[in-house]
């Protein structure tokens, strides 16, 4: 299950045409069609919340594709802003909610390595407390294949909502991506600051 907002999705470009360009007229009418109805569904998102405990809600799920290439996922949770982006940047507060080895600290340039070096990476951009963009890779992929991760943190009062976009990931990781966000950040990171 993805953690992610109606009208939101992964996406890739269709066989044998450049990336995001549709194959045909009738294709791009479609997905023209497409934005304008999510951004007509986009207010009733808070109908479709499920509570999945009282630190953590997952918003409802949109469907990754083999093919996927991009992923968008909103997660709210019972702390303020400064303290998950604290958490999400410092070795000891990210091992304290992944129960892994973390070297990161908040230093744009700075190179990390999450889970023990299955994640490594590089800090691009960081706003504390309301952004941080990182060069990111899993050790599966080849060398010198890296995506881009941008967490947006808003406050909501005593809360926080995470807005996670991570782009430019191989095709056909799409889906193991999107529940290994849910199972190794957001789910542990709820508990933490049940």
């Amino acid at each position: 299950m993805a953690i992610s907002r109606p009208g939101s999705s992964c996406r890739s470009a269709p066989p044998g045409s450049p990336a995001g360009a549709p194959a045909t007229r009738r294709g791009a009418l479609g997905l023209a069609s497409l934005g304008i109805a999510g951004l007509a569904l986009a207010p009733m998102s808070a109908l479709g919340r499920a509570i999945a405990g009282p630190a953590l809600q997952l918003l409802p799920p949109a469907a990754a594709t083999v093919r996927a290439t991009a992923l968008h996922q909103e997660v709210e949770f019972n702390a303020p802003p400064p303290r998950i982006y604290d958490l999400l940047l410092d070795a000891k507060g990210f091992s304290a909610f992944t129960g892994d080895a973390a070297q990161v600290e908040p230093k744009a340039g700075e190179a990390f390595s999450l889970f023990g070096g299955r994640i490594t990476g590089r800090n691009v951009e960081l706003l504390r407390p309301e952004r941080i963009v990182q060069a990111w890779r899993s050790r599966s992929w080849g060398d010198g294949v890296y995506s881009m991760v941008r967490f947006s943190l808003a406050a909501r009062a005593e809360r926080t909502l995470i807005v996670l976009d991570h782009t430019g990931f191989p095709d056909g990781d799409g889906d193991n991506l999107a529940t290994g966000w849910r199972e190794h950040y957001w789910e542990p990171l709820g508990k933490l600051l049940g």
